[in-house]
């Protein structure tokens, strides 16, 4: 019992969504605690990595934000907004990121980013060299442009996870 508590606590998904230690969802995904320790070790090195190598955390919960409100996924854009908030970033900024059509201008490098954000998110298979192009041009390197594209994956993931547990909840 102790055990499953303690999981919980390093468990976002669990703590957002509310799934308590005793309930019959936790004890399903107590039996392969590995996935829900490599989702956390997953969430902690893409958007709170101790070295943010050329991508802010900022830029990084900004990035996630824009997933989370392309995807609907409510619970985890109130989730990156109040990380964002946590972070000092301005209201203006969030509000920006989540309207569809950015309604304001944003810096040339955010602009860049939530650019490639909406494509990968939208429509992975149109990406091409050009946006790499521009991403370059926008002072990102190889290794930046990689965590970039990582960091989206992983939120893709993050959102179908979310919304298949919240199934379960509901029928469990």
């Amino acid at each position: 019992q102790a055990k499953a508590a303690q999981a919980t606590e390093n468990d976002l998904l669990a703590q957002l969504l509310g799934i308590s230690s005793d309930s019959p969802l936790a004890k399903v995904r107590s039996q392969r605690a590995d996935i829900t320790r490599y989702i956390q070790g997953s969430y902690d090195a893409l958007l709170a990595p101790a070295d943010p190598a050329g991508v802010s955390l900022v830029e990084r919960g900004l990035i996630a934000l824009r997933v989370a409100t392309l995807t609907g996924s409510h619970l985890l854009v109130e989730h990156y907004r109040d990380y964002l908030r946590q972070l000092g970033e301005s209201v203006t900024t969030i509000a920006a990121v989540e309207s569809i059509p950015i309604a304001v201008v944003l810096s040339p490098r955010l602009a860049a980013l939530i650019k490639h954000t909406d494509l990968l998110t939208r429509q992975p298979a149109s990406a091409s060299s050009d946006q790499i192009v521009e991403l370059r041009a926008q002072g990102l390197g190889a290794r930046e442009i990689v965590t970039v594209a990582q960091l989206i994956s992983f939120l893709s993931f993050q959102v179908r996870t979310s919304a298949a547990l919240q199934v379960l909840q509901e029928v469990a």
